[in-house]
């Protein structure tokens, strides 16, 4: 047999052979042996390649998240203080510290370190200092209403905003400079003579002289004789009563006055400093 013509073709090759009996024979011969192959193998291929990648990328990604579970669990405090740090942090009073004024309620104190802790919470010296102003706000909070002060401020605040207080005060008023010195050197040199020169009866002149004086003054400046009657009787009783009661009830007895007529004396000098102020500043 003999090799007598080649034929070649795309996907084929026809191959001429000479047989001694039986002449010429034509056989067909894959061109490529990969072309015969079924394109089925191509696609198994390419999946199988395609899974292999995934696989690989999801080993390195298991591989990444262990190291670092690794290391947050050997260095977690140096992760927790990687957080944002508080600003306030080295502030010495607790209120300023939070943010919040003293006159907060608990359910505010509680919002503002809620507020704070959810903020910086990642950074541990930042809830440490946070937690330790809430802590001694708290425990000043509980000792306030354990043992309560007397605010005298807001006492005399109120003291002063109360409806009997108001329509006292508006009942005076402030005369001009000369006025006021006039009446003090009057009602002051009454009180040195009712000192110096006590008799046996008591300050009666003296205490006269001052009825006399209130008159004149609230007369001076109101310019009214039924005013000045009314204002001047009943600031004299007022003041005389409200003497002798502080002086039974309130004051103790002065080692400096002593004789038989102190306690006249002591009550005269407190009637004047009243029907000064009322023959002064009533209106």
């Amino acid at each position: 047999m003999s090799v007598s013509g080649l034929i070649a073709s795309p996907s084929r090759c026809c191959l001429r052979l000479s047989d001694c009996n039986q002449g010429l024979v034509c056989r067909q011969v894959p061109s490529s042996p990969i072309a015969s192959k079924p394109k089925a193998k191509f696609g198994k291929l390419h999946l199988e390649r395609s899974r292999l990648t995934v696989s690989f990328r999801r080993w390195k990604m298991q591989k990444t998240h262990l190291i670092k579970c690794a290391m947050d669990a050997s260095y977690g405090d140096m992760a927790s203080e990687s957080g944002a740090m508080f600003p306030r942090i080295n502030v010495r009073d607790p209120y300023k510290r939070l943010g919040i004024s003293r006159e907060a309620s608990e359910d505010e104190i509680q919002a503002a370190r809620n507020f704070l802790i959810s903020k910086y919470g990642g950074h541990k010296p930042s809830v440490d200092a946070i937690e330790a102003a809430h802590d001694k706000i708290i425990m000043q909070k509980f000792y306030e209403r354990k043992n309560p002060k007397i605010d005298i401020k807001k006492k005399v605040r109120e003291v002063k905003q109360s409806r009997v207080v108001q329509a006292v005060t508006s009942r005076f008023q402030t005369p001009a400079t000369k006025f006021i010195v006039k009446t003090s050197i009057a009602f002051i040199v009454l009180g040195v003579l009712t000192v110096l020169f006590p008799t046996e009866e008591g300050p009666t002149l003296q205490v006269a002289i001052s009825l006399i004086a209130t008159f004149y003054f609230i007369h001076d400046r109101l310019k009214s004789k039924i005013r000045t009657l009314l204002y001047g009787a009943g600031a004299f009783i007022f003041s005389w009563l409200l003497g002798t009661f502080l002086m039974v009830s309130v004051i103790p007895p002065i080692p400096i006055l002593k004789g038989p007529r102190s306690f006249e004396v002591l009550t005269s000098l407190i009637t004047y400093v009243l029907l000064w102020v009322s023959s002064t500043y009533l209106k």
